[in-house]
């Protein structure tokens, strides 16, 4: 996670502009200092010819040339600025795929739009994109402000609650972007993260068409004690999982939960210890979580968990 490796060209842009700042940046900093040795050396030679109309001139010559050369600066850093993000917002073209996030304290809703209804994807912390392909990036709050920030990608976009804003993203290789939420947005405002899993245009379409499919029924016993677990305690309250009786949208849909990469919003890697752990007592993993602890008996939470590790 670094703009210093830009893997798309918005992300490009925005760190040459970076390197532009931060090298002028240098260059006046090491003149200044420079100005200030010599005035404290010249300082400690006090001598009687300093002073008069003509150093008072020579000085007046050094201020005004200082204020233009520094005015000088600023509007070209300024110019600099304003090109890049016009070129930025420029970006777009029709045909880009449009992906909608939500931000919720403190995990990210993803839904892939389409025009067809039955063609939409929810899913929840993990962005699957095409390498090459424009992306449409639609931004709102459920509920405080966030932002949406991937660093190798593109800049911050804030997310406000009643508002929606957009932007135009495009990884030119395929990897593994994280991305965070860079506005405090509460106590867990640092266990907010996400992925974004840049790849060819045929694994993301093999993974897109996969995740609409339906929820994988139980295939085992184990695996139909664990949706009647899931089913009649708290989780159906919260959680989708399509081709089940689940169907709240208070928490990250479950359906393909077993094909992400991690769990809690980045929080813990999904692993089936980790995701024990997250459902027996999320409050001490992530405090303040609107999830909350669940009791259940052993058997009851090893029937749970080999029924979500099959919701791949």
């Amino acid at each position: 996670m670094s703009a210093a490796d830009p893997a798309g060209p918005q992300a490009d842009r925005i760190w040459d502009l970076g390197l532009l700042f931060i090298t002028l940046g240098s260059v006046v900093y090491a003149v200044v200092i420079g100005f200030l040795l010599y005035a404290l050396w010249q300082g400690g030679r006090r001598v009687e010819s300093v002073g008069g109309p003509a150093v008072e001139h020579g000085l007046t010559q050094w201020v005004a040339g200082a204020i233009v050369v520094t005015t000088v600066l600023l509007l070209g850093l300024l110019v600099a600025n304003l090109a890049v993000g016009r070129a930025t917002a420029e970006f777009a073209q029709p045909g880009a795929l449009t992906i909608r996030v939500t931000g919720h304290q403190w995990w990210w809703e993803i839904e892939y739009a389409d025009p067809e209804p039955s063609r939409r994807v929810v899913t929840a912390n993990e962005i699957h994109i095409p390498v090459g392909r424009q992306v449409r990036v639609e931004v709102s709050s459920r509920d405080v402000i966030h932002s949406f920030w991937v660093p190798n990608l593109h800049g911050k976009l804030d997310l406000t609650p009643g508002y929606r804003a957009s932007t135009v993203l495009r990884a030119d290789r395929p990897g593994v972007y994280h991305g965070r939420c860079a506005e405090f947005c509460g106590l867990q405002h640092a266990r907010m993260d996400f992925r974004v899993i840049a790849e060819s245009p045929g694994r993301f379409a093999a993974w897109y068409e996969g995740q609409l499919r339906p929820g994988r029924a139980p295939a085992t016993t184990l695996e139909q004690q664990g949706q009647q677990v899931f089913l009649s305690r708290g989780c159906v309250l919260c959680h989708t999982v399509r081709g089940s009786a689940a169907g709240s949208r208070v928490g990250p849909d479950l359906t393909h939960l077993a094909s992400r990469g991690t769990i809690a919003a980045g929080t813990l890697p999904n692993t089936r210890g980790h995701l024990a752990g997250w459902v027996l007592d999320p409050q001490s993993i992530k405090p303040g979580v609107l999830m909350p602890p669940n009791q259940l008996a052993a058997n009851e939470l090893r029937a749970l968990l080999a029924y979500l590790q099959s919701l791949n």
